[in-house]
């Protein structure tokens, strides 16, 4: 064995550079730098290709500038840019930003100032998508009006813009004319926070002393067709102008989150909403009320106003709903039954929304794949019933809807194509869930039983014994007061290669859980515990400075996010930190993985690569002296017990 791989080396080194490159330029980022630290030759190679690959894609970790340096030759051929941003700040400005890059994606840029944006608008020209996360976020940062504008004149040819930060920080007086010098040919814009009023003031058209009242300047952004917002309330006045300015509009996506309970002006009514889609080429409409900060609802909207909207939705292939309390069965069926091209709905808050919206659904022509129906208390197993008809169903998001029970667990289970399936805080058994097997199991690629209060170890048994290998990528077991580690042994036995498991407030739940699952063979070729990107085990009860030893290296290669509860053994938590440098430890209670400036409507999904040997090929540290700090915190929580 020990030739064969021997001559498997020396054919490796005697293959052409030029073979070896061509290979590797199909790889990620990642991969290319997990073979780098294989061989020389490799290396090599990698450092080679570096300088004219067209793509550099690295999110799932957040490199320092001098990590990046070496990653970041000078390239002309460079073309797109993903990167984390987290451990980068204005030094490093000059490492990324390349003349020929055309899609720019920057997460997490907390720690830069408005230079970030001027240098983009300098020296990125040929920019078609720009995506810019958190910026200036840290204090002591700001960002001035004046490097929004050299963003966007200097950008002229961007498509699509996302700016997920608090833009109201810019001055509202010149904001309108700094956007008047923005690409001709923008047609997708999300902004992560803007006021209303700054929307309202932006889009209006501007009347000249010689002209008619009828005829109006065009708007600032007339291209535009997807307009994705979070603002701080969502007002006729603004919707009314957006629909009158953005006439191509066909993607509107609006988010409020008021702090106060909404004066009539700062509200939405019916009449606003009859104002949404004039020109009927919506095939996406999303209006949500958060309830982030307090507790509140469209309440000047009732079925009246879907009444007076849906004679425009003929097109509409996408709605979600989110704080319509006043609205009853007759709003949410009329929506239904005026489009007939809907394959997604979702309706969170549906405070009167019951099983009737559903019962006669098989009788239209809808073909729906997604349904999300988050906090509609009325909803019970019947509407479930109904909605199974819909056979091409690969979303199906019921949380918080607490009456679901069995049955509708034996209507899941007739749903072949079903992907995700969130049950959180319903009334289901573990004998209910064993209407998922065979086939729908088979088929889930997430699922959650969050707060599901009477399963138990069980219910592992009933879901995964004997089925073999699955597609299920992410499980959620959070919540569960009967959940055990014995049910946590059930699951390691079961040998499914999740990506996230989150186990959060299961007071059950101790270290011999966490040895359990770091010592978990996903197949014979893995390492140990290999699968798990993301682990959360916040606030479970049975934990102690015994676990944290396993989730050191060797353990847990590729895992990225990590929930722990830090109160309790904090210095074990820092240690352990320190000595993974590459893992985002949380140990505040947050929910894990999200991005709090996500508008989006659709579910969150990580984009996991293949990089614990890139992490050792980024370090090529001893890590000896971390371990070391890890045993002292180890020696010193042993002391105080």
């Amino acid at each position: 064995m020990g030739s064969m791989e021997m001559e498997m080396e020396v054919s490796l080194d005697q293959l052409p550079h030029a073979l070896l490159a061509t290979i590797m330029t199909k790889l990620d980022i990642a991969s290319i730098c997990s073979l780098a630290s294989t061989s020389s030759t490799f290396r090599s190679c990698a450092q080679h290709i570096l300088s004219f690959l067209s793509n550099f894609h690295l999110l799932d970790i957040a490199p320092s500038g001098d990590l990046l340096r070496p990653l970041l030759p000078p390239n002309p051929y460079l073309k797109s840019l993903k990167l984390d941003c987290g451990r980068l700040d204005d030094s490093a400005i000059a490492l990324f930003l390349k003349p020929s890059l055309h899609e720019l994606c920057l997460h997490n840029c907390a720690d830069f100032s408005g230079k970030l944006l001027s240098e983009i608008g300098t020296q990125c020209k040929d920019l078609r998508s720009l995506y810019l996360g958190s910026v200036a976020e840290k204090r002591g940062r700001a960002i001035h009006i004046s490097d929004l504008e050299e963003l966007l004149s200097g950008c002229s040819q961007l498509e699509a813009l996302i700016l997920m930060f608090d833009v109201s920080l810019f001055l509202r007086h010149n904001f309108a004319r700094v956007w008047a010098s923005a690409s001709e040919k923008l047609t997708s814009l999300e902004i992560g926070y803007i006021s209303s009023v700054t929307v309202t003031e932006l889009l209006s058209p501007n009347l000249g002393a010689h002209q008619s009242l009828n005829l109006v300047q065009p708007s600032i952004l007339p291209r535009i067709q997807k307009l994705c917002l979070s603002v701080d309330y969502i007002t006729d006045a603004m919707v009314a102008t957006i629909s009158r300015g953005l006439i191509f509009l066909t993607h509107l996506d609006l988010r409020d989150a008021p702090l106060i309970e909404p004066r009539i002006t700062f509200d939405l009514t019916n009449a606003g909403l009859q104002q949404i889609n004039q020109l009927g080429r919506l095939k996406h409409l999303s209006l949500i009320r958060s309830q982030e900060f307090l507790i509140t609802y469209f309440r000047r909207v009732n079925d009246l106003g879907l009444l007076l909207m849906a004679d425009k939705c003929a097109n509409m292939e996408s709605i979600c709903l989110g704080g319509f309390c006043r609205v009853t069965d007759t709003g949410f069926k009329t929506i239904l039954h005026s489009c007939s091209r809907l394959y997604k709905l979702k309706v969170t808050h549906g405070t009167q929304l019951t099983d009737l919206v559903f019962h006669d659904i098989s009788a239209t022509s809808l073909s729906l794949t997604h349904v999300s129906l988050r906090w509609c208390n009325l909803l019970s197993n019947h509407a479930v019933l109904s909605l199974a008809s819909n056979k091409e169903l690969k979303v199906l998001d019921l949380r918080d809807c607490r009456s679901l029970g069995d049955e509708a667990l034996q209507a899941i289970g007739t749903l072949p194509k079903l992907k995700i399936l969130l049950l959180d805080g319903s009334d289901i058994t573990d004998a209910g869930l064993s209407y998922l097997r065979p086939s729908v199991i088979n088929s889930l690629y997430a699922l959650s039983l969050r707060g599901c209060k009477r399963l138990t170890d069980k219910c592992i048994t009933v879901l995964f014994d004997g089925c073999g290998m699955l597609e299920l990528r992410e499980l959620d077991l959070s919540n569960l007061p009967n959940l055990s580690d014995n049910g946590v042994l059930l699951l390691a036995k079961s040998r499914i290669p999740l990506f996230e498991l989150r186990m959060r407030q299961c007071p059950l739940i101790g270290d011999t859980s966490i040895m359990a699952l770091a010592s978990m063979l996903v197949d014979e070729a893995r390492s140990h515990g290999s699968s798990l990107r993301l682990l959360d085990l916040y606030n479970c009860g049975g934990i102690t400075q015994l676990a944290f030893r396993w989730l050191k290296k060797p353990y847990f290669p590729r895992l990225k996010w990590l929930g722990v509860t830090g109160s309790v053994n904090r210095d074990m938590v820092d240690a352990l930190a320190r000595s993974r440098p590459f893992l985002h430890v949380a140990h505040h209670g947050e929910e894990l993985g999200a991005d709090p400036y996500d508008i989006s409507d659709g579910l969150y999904t990580h984009d996991y690569d293949e990089v614990d040997e890139f992490e050792q090929w980024l370090l090529e540290a001893d890590v000896d002296t971390d371990d070391e700090e890890l045993g002292d915190a180890e020696n010193n929580e042993e002391l105080v017990v």
